[in-house]
């Protein structure tokens, strides 16, 4: 049996998943081509190619894995729509075949009494947007803005709240800055307009939500920086590292207004993508909950070559995960509480919207199960110093496409067999399952 987590009574339970790495049928039903079909195309781009043409086959399969999730006894379901799938070019009449797949998805969630937790963006931009500049492109802000419309409208009945953004931050820095994601910009600094134009689309959006009634999240990317000496170069390669992370994509959502940049050599502009009145769009609505992916703690020290404020540095002794991810896990604990400390009243409610690891393929899989436990522990220790966190939803469900690692990757509760679409559940599962329902025999829904 699990350990019996001090977690609050209505703490919500969940698994999170996102398109493109789970759906598959990329060519089915009028969905238009996204920047990750594009992307994995490009020779080298993915290891051995691999690509989400079928990934876990979802698009097909959700009934069965809707099964999967209702014998685990979750609460939610945290998924990602794909907009080439309800907009094949981004923008214009939404696809019916589309619309209607999300249909059948949150109905078949709610007759299992699962709470659908959609996320609008995940990454997978349609390609037509990215022709047009992507999120270079300040248009591509109020694109999203009429396709949150279009989707609010169709199951805002039926799902009450919603996840804007999926780690901006990640998306940015990967896809623009670095080039191993899609679209595959290398542009270091000047990637930072994608940064203003993916929040001015999340206040733009939470705006529409807000207008129907609908709770407006979002998910980041967080991790707790730690200067790797107290030297005062080391801590000041940390302070500038964290503003990149951290404060660039919660500081204007909490506080309106970006943080210090000055040791990039970039101004509060960003480059002149701030506008006039966008600080005041982006925090127009506010959040009803913070969404917080927590992987690792991150360790810096000054720079060792000119171009960036800040170098990594290894964190010593400690356990890897198969990715090579350090496994830290009182760092969320850490995390939560800088949370508190530098938001204060202006921090709302939390939700654990994406925490995992992956592991070798092992369906006896006791690395992953010390891993949740020890962060639910963590968790646990963040709430009794009164962090409100009001869920925990891991990643992930399935095995699946791992971006530029293809699926070499796995993180999921269930195995996948990516040749015959097998699910077969792992001990985490097991072990997950039993963790639900002991929490609410102690605390009660």
């Amino acid at each position: 049996m699990p350990d019996r987590f001090d977690l609050p009574a209505g703490f919500r339970w969940g698994v999170a998943t996102a398109a493109y790495q789970i759906e598959g049928a990329v060519e089915e039903d009028g969905r238009g081509p996204s920047i990750w079909d594009t992307f994995t195309a490009r020779p080298g781009a993915v290891r051995d190619g691999h690509t989400g043409a079928v990934a876990c086959d979802h698009y097909h399969r959700y009934p069965e894995d809707i099964a999967l999730m209702k014998d685990l006894g979750l609460d939610g379901y945290r998924f990602s729509l794909a907009w080439p799938r309800v907009q094949p070019t981004g923008t214009g009449r939404a696809n019916p075949a589309g619309l209607a797949f999300y249909d059948r998805l949150v109905d078949a969630l709610l007759d299992a009494g699962i709470t659908p937790l959609p996320t609008l963006f995940h990454w997978d931009l349609p390609q037509a947007l990215e022709d047009a500049g992507g999120w270079l492109n300040r248009d591509t802000a109020y694109r999203f803005a009429e396709y949150t419309e279009v989707v609010a409208d169709h199951l805002g009945d039926r799902v009450p709240a919603w996840i804007t953004l999926n780690e901006p931050f990640v998306h940015m820095v990967y896809g623009y800055a670095l080039g191993i994601h899609a679209p595959g910009h290398a542009l270091v600094l000047d990637a930072l307009p994608a940064a203003h134009h993916q929040l001015l689309a999340h206040g733009l959006a939470a705006a529409a939500l807000h207008r129907r009634g609908l709770d407006v999240l979002i998910a980041n990317n967080l991790t707790p920086v730690r200067p790797a000496s107290p030297s005062p170069e080391d801590v000041a390669a940390a302070t500038a590292y964290d503003a990149l992370h951290n404060r660039l994509f919660t500081d204007p959502l909490l506080l309106g207004r970006y943080p210090d940049l000055s040791a990039y050599g970039v101004g509060p502009d960003l480059h002149g993508a701030v506008h006039p009145g966008d600080l005041d769009l982006i925090t127009a609505t506010p959040l009803t909950g913070l969404g917080v992916n927590y992987y690792n703690p991150t360790h810096i020290a000054a720079p060792t070559d000119p171009g960036l404020p800040f170098t990594f540095v290894d964190i010593p002794d400690v356990p890897r995960t198969a990715f090579g991810w350090p496994v830290v896990p009182e760092g969320l604990t850490h995390l939560l509480l800088d949370l508190r400390d530098r938001y204060g009243a202006a921090l709302p409610p939390i939700t654990i919207t994406e925490n995992g690891c992956s592991t070798p393929e092992d369906l006896d899989d006791t690395f992953r199960i010390d891993y949740l436990a020890t962060h639910l522990d963590a968790l646990a220790s963040a709430t009794t110093e009164g962090i409100d966190v009001r869920g925990y939803y891991t990643w992930s469900l399935l095995d699946n496409f791992e971006w530029a690692e293809g699926y070499h990757q796995r993180f999921g509760l269930v195995h996948v067999d990516f040749d015959t679409q097998e699910r077969t559940p792992k001990a985490s599962y097991g072990w997950y399952r039993e963790l639900i329902a002991a929490h609410r025999a102690d605390r009660g829904r």
